[in-house]
């Protein structure tokens, strides 16, 4: 199974493409979509439309993986991210690529086995359960192969007890 993880953001969007089978992990690319602050929103989110597409293309995953949403302050942010978000789950869709989304406490409990676990627990996870040599940069990079990760533990429980994973 071929899994795109996606750690979404306005600025930098968090991009990890792993391969899963037999329970073991191979990590195909990963990486982040950047756009400068100077870019118009309209630029901004054609770029990341085009990416996404570029990465589906490239890839043809099984499922792409993505984060939900969770913002407690800034409500311009918020938007900008939803803005963001809602490109790339278009770019996805359109290439009808099944979706799954998970929360940040699913992802750091699928990854690390606790709930709570902080930034730098994930990335050592993510470098461990993947055999990378260093942790993976951008953090948002680091962030989109936990998201894949979760996606492959999810995927494979499912499949133990018979559920049906697609949305």
């Amino acid at each position: 199974m071929i899994i795109l993880g996606i750690d979404p953001g306005y600025a930098i969007v968090g991009v990890g493409v792993v391969a899963y089978a037999g329970n073991k992990f191979k990590t195909l690319e990963y990486g982040a979509i950047t756009t400068p602050a100077q870019m118009p929103t309209t630029e901004r989110l054609k770029k990341i439309y085009a990416q996404i597409t570029m990465y589906v293309d490239k890839y043809k995953p099984d499922a792409a993986a993505i984060e939900e949403l969770f913002f407690n302050s800034n409500q311009k942010t918020a938007i900008n991210v939803a803005q963001a978000r809602g490109v790339i789950l278009t770019a996805i869709a359109n290439k009808d690529v099944p979706i799954f989304e998970y929360t940040p406490l699913q992802v750091k409990q699928s990854v690390t086995g606790y709930g709570r676990a902080d930034k730098k627990q994930i990335q050592t996870m993510v470098k461990m359960l993947l055999g990378l040599n260093a942790i993976p940069k951008p953090d948002d990079a680091a962030d989109a192969l936990a998201i894949a990760i979760c996606h492959a533990h999810s995927s494979k429980m499912n499949n133990m007890f018979g559920i049906n994973t697609v949305r």
